[in-house]
C-alpha cells in the first residue's frame, strides 16, 4: 500500500482500508500473471513429455516443426519412477502425458503435486488437438464418445446456423444470378457436355441428396476414380479456374435451400464412397479394436458448403488423406459453434477471393521431411 500511496498519491484508498488491501492484491497478482506470461512468449514454454507412445511423438514432432508455438521440448521420460527427479531438473511449465499404457504406471501424485505447484498437466490427445486442429482418432476410446458432451449438439446453434445459411442462399442466388450466366456461357463455349455436374452423396442422418456443382471436367464415357489426382487429364480451361475460386460450388446455394446442406459443416461423401470410409473408420482404433461407428456422428449435421477440413486441408486424393480430413471433420463436430462457423465462413471467402488455400493446407503439399530423431530426444533426460 506505501509503493501504491507514493505512486498513486491522490488515490483514494484511505477511506477503507479492507478495499484498498483488495484493490493492491488484485493489481500484484495480475502483474505476476502479466510477467509470467511475457516471460513464457519471450523464452517459450517448457514442455516435459511423460511417456514415448505414438501419439507422443507425433506431438514432440509438431512442436519442433511449429516455431510459431513458443513451445520447447526440455525432455521425453518414459520411467515414470523418476518423475519427481526430471522435474526438478527440467523445470518444465506443462506436462503432456502420453503413455500408451496407464494402467498401473500413472505417477499420480507427481503430477498433483506438479498441478499443486503451477504446472499444467495435459492429456497427449488433448496436446494434439489444440496444436493441430484435429482429433487423434486413433487414441480415442469408446467411451470418451459415448460419455462426452462434446459431441452434443445444441439445438439454439442447429436454428441459428440453418437460419443464417438459408438467408446467405437467397441473398446469394439473388445477387449472383449474373455470375451464374456468366460462368454457364463460359463452360458452354469451353467444352462439351452439361454444365452441371450432379452426384449422390450422403447427407444428414446418412440419407442420400443430389449435390449439384457446375462441371469441371470432360464427361467420362465410363466409370472413374473419385480422386482427384486421378482425373487431372479431364479437367476443363473454364473448370480450373472455377476450382481455385470455388465457383464450382456455388450451385449448391440451391441444396441449402433445399435443405439438404448448409453453409458450414462436414462435406458430404459421394455415396460410392461411403462403404469403404465406414470400413477404415470402424477399424481406426488401436486403444479398443473395436469396431467403432465413429462415421455415424458425422452423420448428425447437415453437410456443407464449406467447412473445416477443407480451409485447414483441402481436397484429399488418396484414402489416407480422406482419414486425415475425417480428423478436422471431427474436431468441427466436438468444438462447433456459431463463431466457429463465422470463422470457417471469413477464411473461406478470403480463399474465394485470393483464390489461394490456407496456409495449413498449402503446407502439407512439399513439405520437407522435419521429424525428430526420437532415440536422441527421448535419451536427453534418460
Amino acid at each position: 500500500m506505501g509503493i501504491a500511496y507514493n505512486l498513486v498519491p491522490d488515490a483514494p484508498l484511505g477511506g477503507s482500508p479492507l478495499l484498498a488491501g483488495l484493490i493492491v492484491i488484485v493489481g500484484f497478482l495480475l502483474g505476476l500473471r502479466l510477467c509470467h506470461r511475457v516471460r513464457r512468449r519471450r523464452h517459450g514454454e517448457r514442455v516435459l513429455v511423460l511417456g514415448s507412445s505414438p501419439l507422443g511423438r507425433q506431438v514432440v514432432e509438431e512442436i519442433e516443426r511449429r516455431t510459431d508455438l513458443r513451445y520447447q521440448v526440455v525432455g521425453v521420460v518414459d520411467d515414470a519412477e523418476n518423475l519427481d527427479r526430471v522435474i526438478e531438473t527440467t523445470l518444465p511449465d506443462r506436462i503432456v502425458v502420453a503413455l500408451a499404457e496407464r494402467r498401473g504406471r500413472l505417477p499420480v501424485y507427481p503430477l498433483l503435486e506438479s498441478r499443486a505447484r503451477g504446472i499444467v498437466v495435459e492429456d497427449a490427445a488433448a496436446t494434439y488437438e489444440r496444436l493441430t486442429g484435429k482429433l487423434a482418432l486413433e487414441a480415442m476410446s469408446p467411451s470418451s464418445i459415448v460419455f462426452s458432451a462434446d459431441f452434443q449438439v445444441s439445438r439454439p446453434h442447429l436454428a441459428l446456423s440453418r437460419a443464417l445459411s438459408l438467408l446467405v442462399s437467397v441473398v446469394g442466388l439473388i445477387v449472383l444470378a449474373p455470375v451464374f450466366v456468366l460462368i454457364v456461357l463460359l463452360i458452354k463455349l469451353d467444352s462439351r457436355g452439361p454444365v452441371f455436374f450432379i452426384q449422390e452423396r450422403v447427407g444428414l442422418s446418412g440419407l442420400s441428396f443430389r449435390l449439384v456443382k457446375f462441371r469441371t471436367m470432360h464427361p467420362a464415357g465410363r466409370s472413374q476414380s473419385e480422386w482427384e489426382q486421378d482425373n487431372c487429364d479431364r479437367i476443363t480451361r473454364v473448370g480450373k479456374w472455377l476450382r481455385r475460386f470455388r465457383l464450382d460450388e456455388l450451385p449448391q446455394l440451391v441444396n441449402v435451400l433445399r435443405g439438404d446442406m448448409n453453409l458450414v459443416g462436414p462435406r458430404p461423401h459421394p455415396v460410392t464412397n461411403l462403404g469403404l470410409l465406414i470400413l477404415v473408420v470402424r477399424n481406426l482404433s488401436d486403444v479398443s479394436g473395436d469396431a467403432i461407428p465413429y462415421y455415424s456422428l458425422r452423420c448428425a449435421v447437415r453437410p456443407g458448403i464449406t467447412g473445416w477440413a477443407q480451409i485447414r486441408y483441402g481436397y484429399a486424393n488418396t484414402i489416407e488423406e480422406e482419414m486425415e480430413k475425417l480428423r478436422y471433420d471431427f474436431y468441427y463436430l466436438k468444438h462447433m459453434s456459431f463463431w466457429l462457423d463465422l470463422r470457417i465462413l471469413f477464411e473461406t471467402a478470403r480463399i474465394v477471393w485470393t483464390g489461394h488455400s490456407s496456409a495449413a493446407a498449402a503446407a502439407r503439399v512439399g513439405r520437407p521431411d522435419r521429424s525428430v530423431d526420437w532415440t536422441r530426444r527421448s535419451g536427453r533426460v534418460a
